[in-house]
């Protein structure tokens, strides 16, 4: 297992559309397990496939609190298949480093996607994991937080994001 590079914004990868994943493989699966690695040492609560480089549909995810086991969750070709009702909470981003801002997202997903057995998997999800899956599978659609932003925000955040750089 390996750490791998988190890519940050303007990184071409995190703005164009992941492909699906074909096949369910040993590549893919040790992919998985330094996508998780990775998650944990940067330390975060969800990476998906584009942050890490690799343009592909496929995340990683945990909302554990130190105090537990982890609970690692790896999702393959995920797609929201149901939402409800709205909900709005500070978000961050490991690809956005040192900016957080409120989002309004579904309160309530349904997600469908395959595990690295090839079993379909539906999550039914709520609160803070339905905000992380929806988040994560942006990603694989090249979306942004920072794109579920006001015009007005989206441009401070872009103008300290330069600043920054």
């Amino acid at each position: 297992m390996a750490v791998l590079e988190i890519k940050k914004i303007p990184e071409k990868v995190l703005r164009s559309r992941a492909e699906e994943i074909k096949s369910i493989n040993g590549e893919i699966a040790s992919l998985a397990q330094d996508m998780l690695e990775t998650m944990y040492d940067a330390p975060g609560i969800g990476l998906a496939a584009p942050q890490v480089g690799k343009p592909i549909r496929l995340i990683v995810f945990d909302i554990w609190h130190p105090e537990d086991e982890p609970n690692p969750h790896v999702l393959i070709n995920p797609v929201i298949t149901a939402k409800e009702g709205l909900d709005v909470m500070e978000e961050g981003c490991l690809s956005v480093p040192g900016v957080r801002a409120e989002v309004k997202r579904s309160y309530r997903v349904e997600v469908k996607g395959y595990d690295l057995n090839e079993k379909e998997v539906v999550l039914e999800a709520e609160g803070l994991l339905a905000r992380v899956l929806q988040h994560e599978i942006d990603h694989l659609d090249g979306v942004l937080f920072i794109d579920r932003l006001s015009r007005v925000k989206r441009e401070l955040i872009k103008k300290r994001l330069r600043r920054m750089r």
